[in-house]
């Protein structure tokens, strides 16, 4: 073993995890690459099937890059608990009228836990990944900060990590800015990873369509819900829309229907399959509940706790105070109204660059998962 110690390196086969890989590795870690497969990837049903984060192209070039440079790779195949939680999750998210984050549940309660257990195996003392973030201890806690690249900052989608996930990972490209990655790529002779398209589409919905994928997974979904109203703010009927999960908070385009001014998504009914539309004023709030919240910088949150809550990862955060609410929740006050709070996405709050944890946005009164079953059951909402 080297000096350094042996580090498991979660590698998708892009260029962020590649670059992070190599960079271990030239610190003198001794480096196990490693390749989560989470689908099956002729299962999608979708238009393009082979591109999209982790794709059998993308498992080859990880495998390639280190056998090239000599150190072992793996495949860790987590299907069946990908299957079972995070795509379970994002349908049922969907039909409960929520917009679920699938890639933050995957982090929190998928690929963190398979990392750990499977360094755990190979004798490994850290695991590392590609994420654009940074981590250090602060008394005697793990602290998640912003990467130093503020258009590539992934800090977002880590509010979900333990303590103990934390103390174990390492962020190799926290410091450094995209370019300069990409650059580090074509001096290491890998200019066709520098090339290489990024995704930000889904995993698992590679077409990027997922009312598609909805109704690939529900038998008779869209069938059961056609036939739903829009209304307005006060309940007068404006049109009939294609059946509630294919909507989102704030959406405003793919209506169906010209309404003479642009209208957006303003709340969603699952109980009456109908969808509100309102003027973009009409987006506007200034607080909202926060459930299964993780508190990383801290032990808890002191009530009025000022932060700059994120209430999406491309959301530039605005000022609020969070409280502690009943049943475990959090209440969030806006110093200034903010647009399109969309329960199911997450909620991420800020102490300068540092996070201080986050949770899921809730409605104040939640849909439970086991909803589905139970509209899927039900007579046809006309």
């Amino acid at each position: 073993m080297s000096k350094k110690g042996r580090i498991l390196v979660a590698m998708s086969g892009g260029i962020d995890s590649s670059v992070a890989a190599l960079m271990l590795h030239e610190e003198g870690y001794e480096v196990i690459g490693v390749t989560m497969k989470t689908w099956d990837y002729d299962s999608s049903g979708g238009a393009r099937k082979t591109t999209g984060c982790c794709s059998l192209d993308d498992i080859n070039d990880a495998r390639a890059l280190a056998v090239e440079k000599g150190f072992h790779h793996m495949i860790l195949d987590i299907r069946e608990e990908f299957g079972g939680n995070i795509i379970d999750n994002f349908v049922e998210e969907y039909l409960a009228g929520r917009t679920p984050n699938p890639c933050i549940m995957c982090n929190t309660h998928i690929k963190w836990d398979a990392l750990l257990k499977r360094a755990d195996q190979l004798d490994c003392e850290f695991i590392a990944t590609g994420h654009y973030a940074n981590r250090r201890e602060e008394n005697g806690r793990y602290v998640i900060s912003k990467g130093l690249d503020e258009n590539k900052d992934q800090s977002y989608v880590l509010w979900g990590l333990s303590q103990k996930a934390l103390a174990r990972t390492r962020f190799p490209l926290g410091n450094f800015t995209k370019p300069e990655i990409r650059q580090m790529a074509i001096d290491h002779g890998y200019e066709s990873l520098a090339k290489k398209n990024e995704s930000y589409e889904i995993c698992f919905v590679p077409d990027n369509d997922y009312r598609g994928f909805l109704n690939r997974k529900v038998d008779g979904l869209e069938e059961k819900l056609k036939g739903g109203k829009y209304v307005d703010k006060d309940g007068n009927v404006l049109g009939e829309h294609r059946g509630y999960p294919y909507y989102t908070i704030g959406q405003r385009k793919g209506l169906g229907m010209a309404f003479g001014e642009p209208m957006f998504v303003t709340k969603i009914d699952p109980l009456t399959n109908t969808v509100q539309l309102g003027r973009e004023e009409d987006l506007m709030g200034h607080s909202m509940y926060v459930r299964n919240p993780n508190i990383q910088k801290y032990e808890s949150i002191e009530d009025g706790m000022e932060a700059v809550t994120k209430i999406r990862y491309n959301n530039a955060g605005a000022m609020s105070r969070v409280y502690n609410d009943t049943e475990g929740r959090l209440r969030v006050e806006f110093d200034h109204n903010v647009s399109a709070i969309a329960p199911g996405q997450s909620a991420v709050f800020y102490d300068g660059d540092d996070v201080i944890g986050g949770g899921f946005i809730a409605r104040s009164t939640e849909i439970p998962l086991s909803f589905s079953h139970k509209m899927m059951n039900r007579e046809k909402v006309t």
